[in-house]
């Protein structure tokens, strides 16, 4: 049994802002990469493209330094004042144009420094009113956007869409794991992906552990950001901290599925020690990952078969919360 490979967004560990505070100071990509390395149970990142990291060589060369890996390269298609009211699915071709060559060029800059996936959240797409957009339209603009960019590379640096129920805009299009694989299906490109951000699904009504298995079982890949909020917006808070009987759950069915890629927090210590913040995902996590294979899993498979729940929670009260 090995416990699961970490990464950090390192976005998380500069210093970030909501709509009244700012939290932490400002580092240097390379601060933020040393922080990364000095965190128990840790090896990878994930890094925004092109707004925190664009040359290739000094990435490069940090990496090797810390001896991290890349976990994916997360290219930003919602900070440009042209994409305020969407890039990928815009109704001006050049914009949509441009939010292309993000894409493309974040593919490029994820190949050049060893990554092997680029994570995209379209979070300017979407709309806020009754009538506010022709949905039929935005989507075959979607369809054909992500084709285009998900065609490029596609075996070398696969292209995974994560999605999210609102923020930047009131609703965003790709919104919940059914729409994202929805997505892929009109796209029909295999080597394509979703990032299913547990918080995310959590704020979004969804249950995280059926959808990764829902995921799974599909044609495409999918890629995991962990964290955990309240079910009324996306915190960001230290994964199982809130929804714990959940969380464990969710780990389960990795387990069960074979999941052996980054699990990523996306978490944001604003209030909290940022080191502290950090490893209370790994620690819980991975202590939580190893009880779980410390079960007797064929009982609980046949239990959770059977259906009958009371039963199910005796082994859970046994097994589980002896943690």
């Amino acid at each position: 049994m090995n416990a699961p490979k970490h990464a950090v967004i390192t976005a998380f560990i500069n210093q970030t802002k909501d709509r009244f505070h700012t939290y932490n100071e400002p580092k240097s990509v390379e601060e933020r990469f040393k922080i990364v390395a000095d965190l128990e149970g840790f090896s990878g990142v994930e890094i925004i493209y092109p707004y925190e990291v664009n040359d290739i060589e000094e990435t490069k060369a940090a990496l090797a330094k810390y001896n991290l890996e890349v976990a994916a390269i997360n290219v930003n298609v919602k900070a440009e004042p042209d994409f305020r009211n969407g890039g990928l699915s815009s109704n001006d071709p050049g914009i949509r144009a441009k939010a292309v060559r993000f894409i493309k060029e974040a593919k490029d800059f994820a190949k050049a420094v060893g990554a092997d996936k680029v994570t995209c959240c379209p979070l300017g797409d979407g709309y806020e009113f009754s009538f506010g957009c022709d949905y039929a339209t935005m989507w075959k603009y979607m369809v054909e956007t992500f084709a285009e960019a998900g065609d490029y590379l596609r075996d070398e640096i696969p292209l995974f869409v994560e999605y999210k129920p609102s923020e930047t805009r009131g609703r965003c299009f790709v919104d919940t794991a059914a729409k994202g694989l929805c997505l892929l299906n009109d796209i029909g490109i295999a080597e394509m992906g979703i990032t299913l951000d547990y918080g995310h699904s959590k704020y979004g009504d969804e249950n995280p552990a059926e959808m990764v298995s829902m995921l799974a079982h599909s044609r495409f890949k999918y890629y995991i950001h962990i964290n955990d909020n309240n079910g009324k917006w996306d915190w960001d808070y230290m994964a199982g901290s809130h929804n714990f009987l959940s969380y464990v759950e969710f780990l389960y069915y990795l387990q069960e599925l074979g999941y052996d890629d980054f699990l990523t927090s996306d978490t944001s210590p604003t209030r909290w020690d940022i080191k502290g913040t950090f490893e209370a995902n790994s620690r819980h996590t991975n202590k939580v990952w190893k009880k779980l294979y410390e079960i007797d899993r064929d009982e609980f498979r046949a239990l959770i078969a059977k259906g009958d729940f009371l039963k199910t929670w005796q082994f859970i009260e046994a097994n589980i919360f002896s943690l």
